[in-house]
């Protein structure tokens, strides 16, 4: 599949590459889509959610009630789990979300999600770009020239570039990332994925 190269003005330079069929034309594999990003989200998860336990409660142990023949609930004290103020019951403790997904899993993934974006004509191919300084007017007036302004927009970029990230940094719905930090869900997140050259070829270099 071949697709355009543009400039950040949003001119046609007349070059066209070609996307490479085995990381952009697959058959998209649903099921791994779904592990890789089951597994993304389950990283962001801080894991400290905790709930106290009836050995936990600062409160009296003296036995409140009768064993029988309150017509209620058997209780023992005020900690008691059925009552307000009380202990929960097998309640959430403090724990690491993380689970191991093969590498091959993963790579199978962005190559999906990377094929659903081509089969859908959701990316763009630009000249390697780089802004002076960082400035968000820069930023936005590249993605109108693109006419990409009004998606959500996923720049990937060969390497850190300080001046690119901090312009784009308080756009809504703009995300800069590095082959390196490429995902499956900000692919899939994205309306619209934003390629450079040299990150065509460093994506043949990861995902081959």
């Amino acid at each position: 599949m071949e697709v355009n190269v543009y400039n950040i003005k949003g001119e046609d330079t007349g070059r066209k590459v070609t996307l490479n069929e085995s990381i952009f034309g697959i058959e998209p594999n649903d099921h791994a889509i779904y592990l890789d990003v089951k597994q993304f989200m389950a990283n962001q998860r801080q894991g400290t959610h905790k709930s106290k336990e009836r050995s936990e409660i600062s409160g009296s142990t003296r036995k409140i009630g009768r064993q029988k023949g309150g017509g209620g609930a058997r209780r023992g004290d005020m900690n008691s789990p059925v009552l307000v103020g009380g202990a929960r019951v097998f309640g959430p403790k403090p724990r690491d979300y993380f689970f191991k997904l093969n590498k091959k899993v993963k790579t199978l993934a962005r190559k999906s999600a990377l094929s659903y974006k081509a089969q859908n004509n959701a990316i763009v191919v630009v000249e390697d770009f780089n802004f002076e300084a960082p400035k968000t007017k820069d930023f936005v007036a590249m993605t109108k020239n693109l006419k990409v302004s009004d998606k959500k927009l996923l720049v990937i970029l060969p390497e850190a570039n300080k001046n690119v990230y901090l312009s784009a940094r308080n756009i809504e719905g703009a995300n800069v990332q590095t082959i390196s930090g490429l995902n499956t869900y900000r692919v899939l997140n994205a309306g619209v994925v934003v390629l450079t050259e040299n990150s065509l070829k460093a994506i043949d270099n990861i995902l081959i």
